[in-house]
C-alpha cells in the first residue's frame, strides 16, 4: 500500500494571506459582481497543488466541485494548505484560509463562518451546492483544529 503524500511544513508556512490586505477589497466592494471578481482574483494568487496531493484522502467531502486540503499544527498554530479544480472555490478557499490560517485552535473554533460572510456581502449570493460546499470546507478546517 502506497503512502499518502504530505506537504512539507514550509509549504504550509510559505502561505501568507494577509486578512488586512484582503478583506477590505470585499468589504468596500459595491456589488456582487465586484466581490465576484475579487473571490476569482483571490483564487488565482492561491498556488496550485501539485497533482500528487490531490488525492481522495484529502478531498473535502461534500463540496460539488473537488476540492482538496491539508493540514499542519505548528507551534500551537494551524496552517492549511488547499486547492480545487473549480476557480470560483478556491478564491471561497482563499476567503476562508485568510480567517483560519496561523489561528490557534480557540480561534477556529470560535470562528463563525456566517457572520463573516455576512460582514463580506457574500451571503445570499452564492448557490445553495456552493454554500454547502463552503460549509463543508470550514467544518474539516475546525475538524482539524480540534
Amino acid at each position: 500500500m502506497s503512502q499518502v503524500p504530505q506537504p512539507t511544513t514550509e509549504s504550509f508556512l510559505a502561505l501568507e494571506l494577509n486578512s488586512s490586505d484582503i478583506l477590505p477589497l470585499f468589504e468596500n466592494a459595491n456589488n456582487w459582481q465586484e466581490r465576484y471578481r475579487q473571490i476569482m482574483l483571490l483564487g488565482k494568487t492561491l498556488p496550485k497543488l501539485d497533482e500528487a496531493y490531490r488525492v481522495e484522502s484529502a478531498q473535502v467531502r461534500g463540496c460539488e466541485s473537488n476540492a482538496w486540503l491539508y493540514h499542519s499544527a505548528i507551534e500551537g498554530k494551524h496552517y492549511f494548505i488547499a486547492d480545487s479544480d473549480a476557480r470560483i472555490v478556491k478564491g471561497l478557499i482563499g476567503l476562508l484560509l485568510t480567517a483560519c490560517h496561523g489561528k490557534t485552535s480557540a480561534e477556529i473554533a470560535g470562528f463563525d463562518i456566517e457572520g463573516y460572510f455576512d460582514m463580506l456581502g457574500l451571503t445570499g449570493q452564492l448557490s445553495p451546492s456552493r454554500t454547502n460546499g463552503l460549509f463543508a470546507l470550514a467544518k474539516a478546517i475546525k475538524a482539524f483544529a480540534a
